[in-house]
């Protein structure tokens, strides 16, 4: 796999413009036209790079699919990439001339306030089907902070340039954020299809035997079988429930320990061992602290009602 160490080296590739500033890449896409677009580059092998990148594109010609899942691209979509993730892509997209791309050297920001932050901001982990779907009003908001490090970035660089820039780059991301909370929101539907698709998947994984064989799957196998990243199914869930997606992983396992604690024949080592802990003294202590007893005191407890 080919990774790129530096942003100019990235955009050649990509057949791009090079950049202004050898670690901040601007581009403003502004066309009068309905005008439509080939991509670059139509098709490319698995590479990365040591950049965040942060993309809009609106109205692609066709569907596009990632992974399974198609999504409707009519309204704006907004794309975030970190460094060393791994992108992919085939065929030839089209989209219209309008929308904007900002890549940044992640060294542009170290010793910064938000090379900190952007640690938070969950959306960057997330796969790229999990783009943030923009209303028309939330495009213009994130256009004219965009148009305002535009500007900063064509000018002559002073001592000022950068603490500018970065401060609207802040900006950008924290209404980024608030505009991901609301598509949370909007999706409820998804959210609860979501936990449907995900207690699924563990049912069939504990009636195939799985857990006795290899342990307590992963969240991160779960959700590649729900062909959503492990934080965007987490966030996904805890916005809809109140609980992560390990939470609730850990009360299905608590349930199906209250059953298999009821057999006589079976001890609390057993118990554990059959629901995939290699440490009894784990489940025992996650146990009291999801129900508030020990499991040998909830056995005792069912007994005497």
């Amino acid at each position: 796999m080919q990774h790129f160490k530096t942003l100019s080296a990235f955009l050649d590739y990509m057949e791009l413009p090079r950049p202004e500033h050898p670690m901040l890449s601007v581009m403003v896409e502004i066309s009068k036209k309905d005008e439509y677009l080939p991509c670059s580059i139509a098709s490319s092998p698995p590479v990365s790079n040591d950049c965040y990148s942060i993309s809009l594109k609106k109205i692609l010609k066709g569907d596009l699919n990632y992974g399974r899942t198609k999504y409707d691209f009519t309204n704006g979509a907004l794309i975030f990439i970190a460094p060393r993730q791994v992108m992919q892509w085939g065929g030839q997209m089209v989209y219209e001339q309008k929308g904007f791309s900002i890549h940044f050297h992640e060294d542009f920001i170290k010793g910064t306030e938000l090379a900190q932050q952007i640690k938070k901001y969950g959306f960057f982990s997330y796969s790229v089907n999990e783009a943030l779907h923009l209303s028309p009003r939330e495009e213009e908001q994130l256009e004219a902070i965009v148009e305002s490090i535009y500007i900063e970035y064509q000018n002559n660089q002073d001592e000022y340039s950068k603490d500018i820039i970065i401060s609207h780059l802040s900006t950008l991301l924290k209404y980024a954020n608030r505009f991901y909370e609301r598509q949370f929101i909007h999706r409820k539907e998804l959210s609860t299809n979501l936990l449907e698709q995900f207690n699924r998947q563990l049912e069939a994984y504990f009636d195939s035997g799985l857990l006795q064989e290899k342990g307590i799957p992963s969240i991160e196998e779960i959700a590649g079988k729900l062909s959503v990243s492990q934080r965007y199914l987490s966030d996904t869930l805890k916005s809809e429930t109140g609980k992560t997606s390990t939470e609730h992983l850990q009360l299905y396992l608590i349930d199906e320990a209250k059953n298999l604690l009821l057999k006589p024949n079976k001890t609390v080592s057993e118990v554990a061992y059959d629901l995939g802990f290699e440490y009894p003294p784990y489940f025992s202590r996650l146990f009291k602290k999801k129900e508030g007893i020990s499991p040998s005191e909830y056995r005792k407890k069912f007994k005497l009602n």
